[in-house]
């Protein structure tokens, strides 16, 4: 199997190499390839070009084959770099390409499941064909050959069957094709194209396909048509959460970035993002507006609007937001409460503990039943190294607290609002760390002096 990756995409106006422009926050390669590996092919080669150093260093794994093609002559000459890193006992070569990442595995084993020694196109019907090589076939109805549309003349261009550009083709074959190839044509290339007229005169049975989706095969060659790919990637994501039982209650503001697994009764309110791997448990609800990043979200847990969970493991019934940060290495227990403007980074809350408003809560161990109050700060940071902060069973935390940290809270113990705890604070006892207060009697409020008028 080739992928054909070295075009550079001017019209994306980009450095970023085109087959690395993101669909669901993957390069478009990335799409094809998995779908390539679905299909368990003997070999997986990538012919790149330009942008050669970021696609290679985009792309690390070991079932990859690369073959450079240092100047772009055309897809006759792309796929003549990868021969040398193919079996010759290869029977079928599937051509790919690194800028169409719809495709679905079930179009591509229906062109595989056709006899080794055919040729077999993957076409479509379109009714605006302009663009598209036009498929050529005689009054029998035998595809015949492929006419790019620059090199078509008035009666070519009314077809309306294009070439899709994907392509399978018998390997004992295709070497002796390539070598025959010219670039007798408008653009001065090496079709691949041409390889269909060759066939045909040598006996080749040439025969179609047709994609099992009007989208699959779309290819990307600048940014509005990156957004409509994007657009129909995440529809389709959205309807196959639906149809295993997961409301979404706006599936045109949904986005997946990522694999997620969701329980039965899952809700996905407007505007949320999903990224990495997410695991939502059933009953679980996400709010208008939230992001859920490579987390995993307990039965019953309630995301409120606006929220943001990052690398965390969210417990049963929670109560999340809104408009709260959970960054990652959080780790919550049963029945915990994270109100508005709370973050908490690198820490564990035990069950039934809360913290409902404004607080920051860092590199720190919270037992169970603890009541944090609003404005409490864990302060972990000297400037230098992060510090931890343990605060055991049923504490009850004031308002308005700093816990300097490395410091503890032991079972039970209750801090004053407005205190700043530098030390151990003792179980089962109230501690406060309070200047006293004054009034001054005789004190006047200043009064706004006159300027001189000039």
């Amino acid at each position: 199997m080739v992928v054909l990756a070295a075009g550079q995409g001017k019209r994306m106006h980009s450095r970023l190499p085109k087959v690395l422009q993101p669909i669901a926050a993957q390069p478009m390669l990335a799409h094809v390839l998995a779908t390539a590996r679905q299909l368990k092919p003997e070999a997986l080669v990538v012919v790149y070009g330009h942008g050669a150093d970021a696609v290679r260093a985009q792309f690390t794994e070991n079932d990859l084959r690369w073959a450079f093609q240092e100047e772009q002559k055309g897809t006759g000459h792309a796929l003549l770099q990868a021969l040398n890193h193919l079996s010759a006992q290869e029977s079928k070569v599937l051509v790919l390409y690194g800028d169409v990442p719809l495709l679905q595995p079930a179009t591509l084993q229906r062109m595989l499941s056709h006899p080794a020694e055919r040729l077999v196109l993957l076409t479509q019907t379109v009714q605006n064909p302009k663009g598209y090589g036009r498929i050529l076939r005689n009054d029998a109805g035998s595809i015949v050959g492929i006419r790019e549309e620059k090199d078509a003349d008035d009666r070519e261009k009314e077809i309306l069957e294009v070439n899709t550009g994907i392509m399978l083709m018998p390997g004992q074959r295709l070497r002796g094709w390539l070598s025959r190839l010219n670039c007798d044509n408008a653009q001065g290339e090496y079709y691949l194209t041409d390889v269909v007229a060759l066939a045909v005169g040598d006996g080749v049975t040439v025969e179609s396909e047709e994609p099992g989706y009007p989208w699959e095969a779309l290819g990307v060659n600048d940014k509005v048509q990156l957004a409509q790919l994007e657009r129909i990637h995440q529809a389709c994501e959205a309807e196959k959460l639906m149809k295993e039982g997961v409301t979404i209650i706006d599936p045109e503001r949904l986005t997946l970035r990522g694999k997620v697994s969701c329980g039965r009764d899952v809700t996905l309110d407007v505007g949320v993002i999903l990224e990495g791997t997410v695991v939502l448990e059933d009953g679980v609800s996400v709010g208008a507006y939230s992001i859920v990043r490579n987390s995993r979200l307990g039965c019953g847990a309630e995301v409120h609007p606006y929220s943001m969970i990052d690398g965390s493991v969210v417990g049963q019934d929670n109560r999340i937001g809104p408009y709260a940060r959970l960054r990652p290495g959080t780790e919550t227990g049963h029945s915990v409460h994270v109100g508005n403007y709370v973050e908490i980074k690198n820490s564990s809350m035990g069950e039934q503990s809360k913290a409902n408003h404004l607080s920051y809560i860092g590199d720190s161990t919270v037992g169970c039943r603890v009541n944090i109050g609003a404005g409490t700060i864990t302060c972990n940071y000297d400037g230098v190294n992060k510090h931890r902060t343990v605060i055991g069973n049923d504490v009850f935390i004031g308002s308005d607290t700093q816990l300097i940290a490395p410091v503890t809270v032991e079972d039970g113990a209750t801090i004053g609002a407005g205190s700043t705890i530098v030390t151990t604070a003792p179980a089962h006892q109230l501690t406060l760390s309070r200047v006293r207060q004054t009034s001054i009697p005789a004190w006047r409020r200043p009064r706004k002096i006159d300027k001189p008028k000039s």
